[in-house]
């Protein structure tokens, strides 16, 4: 009998995105942690690394959302787990079979969204753990 195979479990970097935040020279620093502890929010088992020279997260060894922190004027979250794709919610842009963007102008929609990102990032959790 054949045995499937796992991919291996990112370890968790937490150490490596504090100092990597803490060297941040970001306009949404402080927005860009607070999506994170959002994020981390969701479940114990989100682990983070950095990724694209950028905060990335993982979820049971799969890759599940990446900060690209070269977008102008404001902060760009990329959803890069094919399963996001099967997810609806106002705050997730673009039709792509493989991933979905969400933007954030500042602080003030970063707490405006909270609450449709725990959910998208829950719904996303629960079709990985299927």
């Amino acid at each position: 009998m054949k045995r499937e195979r796992r991919a291996a479990r990112p370890a968790n970097r937490t150490e490596e995105v504090d100092a990597f935040l803490d060297r941040l020279k970001h306009p949404f620093k402080a927005e860009v942690k607070a999506i994170r502890d959002i994020v981390k929010g969701i479940n114990k088992n989100i682990t983070e690394q950095i990724k694209w020279n950028a905060p990335s997260f993982s979820y049971k060894g799969g890759d599940i959302a990446t900060f690209n922190l070269h977008a102008k004027g404001r902060i760009h979250l990329v959803f890069h787990h094919p399963a996001i794709a099967k997810i609806q919610s106002d705050i997730l842009e673009g039709n792509y079979p493989n991933r979905r963007m969400v933007y954030f102008a500042d602080s003030k929609d970063v707490k405006g969204k909270r609450k449709s990102l725990e959910k998208a990032l829950t719904q996303l959790l629960k079709l990985v753990d299927e």
